[in-house]
């Protein structure tokens, strides 16, 4: 698959469709604006598929699981053997990601793209690049080449998952340190700004991180305009597949939601790479990390939840699939003014302009 034509399949959003929608909400039986976040959701929804009415009914997680050489440098609390162990539990209902896809009747599929290794259970999707990427301290993560097959692959099941909406989460020991490195670079920003304590560290493990981030970026000198450098010296398999999967979802139009920091780098990389992406993109919750904010900000934003989340592995989906559903149910299911039997002339000046914020407000 050539990432260029898969790319260029990437079309805006349906603008005739999204005024079509507004239109539909303008004469829903409420004052204006006052389902906030449901309306706007509602209108993106229209944009993507090209209709006003949507359903979401089939919704599934693609977990993308890879562990990272960077993990030698002591920048992570946990041992590496977590990843395999997460990774197989996660297709048993036994993670925290995993029983929410199950409370929620969501599907999902875990995906191995870079575990350390073999892993037996048939349940988990071999898609494995390597064993693993090699320490970032000390030289690139992976060839360009790998970095290419792993956004291939990740495009590539996005595009074959039967699904009205899709999360994309991960799973990964020290993985937060190489989002961390992949942001720095690509927003051009300090590692202060970016670097966060991931699943826990000691004061010293945090300022050995970000010195080991910072020795990473010295020794590899990714080049900022080329999202698939970046990857390559200072990424991981599991963001480059997650990147993909983010253009997979927008090429087949449909939405698609970000997890938590290191989804939100990997939507951030999908959207340096085709910026149609951007109009496909839902986050679900604000990262507890602190480069979340200005990866959502670089792309125009804001998450739907502050839930204080910072488990990962596509937690915060099944949780905006949800929202997504009842954005859905208001636009297609509530009485018009003219069904209610209401004559809505009141609202005649209240539509010019805004009419309902108060100044000085917080």
């Amino acid at each position: 698959m050539d990432l260029n034509v898969f790319i260029s399949a990437v079309k805006p959003l349906d603008q005739t469709a999204m005024d079509a929608a507004r239109q539909r909400q303008a004469q829903l039986a409420k004052p204006p604006g006052s389902l906030g976040r449901l309306e706007d959701l509602s209108i993106q929804l229209a944009g993507i598929t090209g209709k006003v009415h949507n359903k979401i009914e089939k919704k599934h997680l693609l977990v993308f699981a890879a562990d990272n050489g960077v993990v030698a440098e002591g920048v992570s609390s946990a041992p590496q053997s977590v990843t395999l162990m997460q990774t197989i539990n996660l297709t048993r209902q036994k993670t925290g990601a995993s029983t929410l896809c199950k409370h929620f009747g969501c599907g999902i599929t875990v995906c191995d793209v870079g575990v350390n290794g073999d892993i037996k259970e048939s349940a988990v999707l071999n898609r494995k690049i390597a064993c693993g990427t090699q320490n970032i301290a000390v030289g690139p993560a992976m060839t360009r080449e790998q970095a290419q097959q792993a956004i291939r692959t990740g495009m590539e099941l996005a595009q074959n998952t039967d699904a009205d909406v899709i999360g994309i989460g991960e799973m990964g020991i020290g993985n937060t340190t190489t989002s961390s490195a992949v942001l720095s670079v690509l927003l051009d920003a300090d590692v202060e700004e970016v670097t966060g304590r991931g699943g826990g560290i000691t004061d010293d493990s945090f300022r050995k991180k970000k010195a080991v981030i910072r020795q990473a970026i010295a020794v590899n000198q990714p080049d900022k305009n080329d999202v698939i450098d970046v990857l390559s010296k200072v990424g991981g398999f599991d963001i480059a597949a997650m990147c993909g999967a983010f253009i997979g979802a927008a090429a087949t139009r449909r939405p698609v939601v970000i997890d938590g920091f290191i989804s939100a780098v990997a939507a951030l990389c999908a959207w340096k790479l085709c910026p149609n992406v951007g109009g496909f993109l839902i986050p679900s919750h604000a990262s507890y990390e602190i480069g979340y904010k200005l990866a959502m900000d670089a792309m125009g934003l804001q998450p739907l939840f502050l839930l204080g989340m910072r488990l990962g592995e596509g937690s915060g989906c099944p949780l905006a699939f949800e929202v997504l559903s009842a954005a859905c149910a208001v636009i297609n299911d509530m009485a018009t003014f003219d069904q209610a039997g209401i004559d809505d002339g009141y609202l005649d000046e209240i539509r010019q302009g805004d009419k309902f914020t108060v100044e000085g407000a917080k």
